[in-house]
């Protein structure tokens, strides 16, 4: 279990990145969500112990990893956003060398992961002559190395093709089966089919922490579907939230986030996970206009 009392983290004197986060994590795929600049890196920087929390503390287990960092390193998987490999090693020369450092004695094991993210194939190739997307598949090698119970990754797949994006959604959701797994992500189709809560944060602060399901049901009756003449959609873009427009023949088809009817015509739908936390958005700037 991993429990995080009051977190906080500032900068400098007066920038707050983590303001006052209050939660608890067991087994599952946790999808930790918000726009660039929310205080998402700065809390998975600080569960992985890579920085120290101003405020607060986070608990592996009922031990401070504050005062005993250890005590989460060795069962921690960590990922960046921003991932470098050593140019003059193979891919598989490079996992060794992070399993000696992590302590993983089973010489199979960078074999293993180099299979899970399937590229087994390419264990003689130089790191460096790797692609975006290949070297972001062998970060995540490196952070299975040690066969972590809580797994952290930030924004994991930046400059993944769709096949191996959706690989990768499928190890996530095999591994939050038995392990803690926090993804990071702006992008909610990530993970939206695999994780099991979403913790949604703004400005430092945790807004939000449910079920996909709790979302959505909380933003029914608040997404409408319309199809407008050009002119009227324009006007109506003006005082309401538009999601989706789409021009055809019959006029601009949209949907619209509103918290009652915004237009004649407009029609309750459901809405997807993605339409919901964008209402929900739009609703918490609206309370405090």
């Amino acid at each position: 279990m991993l429990e995080m009392r009051k977190v906080g983290k500032i900068y400098g004197k007066n920038v707050v990145a983590v303001d006052d986060v209050k939660l608890t994590l067991e087994a599952g795929v946790v999808g930790l969500i918000g726009h660039n600049g929310a205080g998402k890196t700065s809390l998975m920087q600080m569960i992985a112990t890579l920085t120290r929390p101003t405020t607060g503390h986070i608990l592996f287990n009922g031990t401070d990893i504050v005062k005993d960092p250890d005590a989460i390193r060795r069962r921690l998987g960590y990922l960046p956003q921003d991932f470098g490999v050593y140019p003059n090693l193979s891919a598989l020369e490079f996992l060794q060398y992070f399993a000696a450092l992590k302590g993983v004695s089973d010489p199979r094991r960078p074999v293993q992961v180099l299979e899970l993210v399937n590229l087994h194939g390419l264990a003689a190739r130089q790191a460096a002559t790797f692609s975006g997307g290949m070297r972001r598949r062998l970060g995540i090698a490196q952070a299975l190395l040690n066969d972590p119970d809580i797994l952290v990754v930030d924004e994991p797949t930046a400059g993944l093709d769709p096949e191996e994006r959706l690989r990768f959604r499928h190890l996530l959701s095999e591994l939050g089966m038995r392990k803690l797994v926090i993804v990071s992500t702006h992008i909610v189709s990530d993970i939206e089919d695999i994780a099991g809560s979403l913790a949604i944060m703004r400005s430092g602060k945790l807004v939000s922490f449910g079920t996909p399901d709790s979302f959505i049901a909380k933003a029914r009756g608040q997404i409408w579907s319309a199809t407008l003449a050009p002119g009227a959609y324009e006007a109506l873009g003006q005082q309401v939230k538009v999601l989706q427009a789409k021009r055809g023949a019959a006029g601009v088809a949209v949907r619209i986030a509103h918290p009652s009817v915004p237009c004649g015509g407009a029609v309750a739908v459901e809405p997807t996970l993605e339409e919901s936390l964008m209402a929900q958005r739009y609703a918490v700037r609206e309370l405090a206009a």
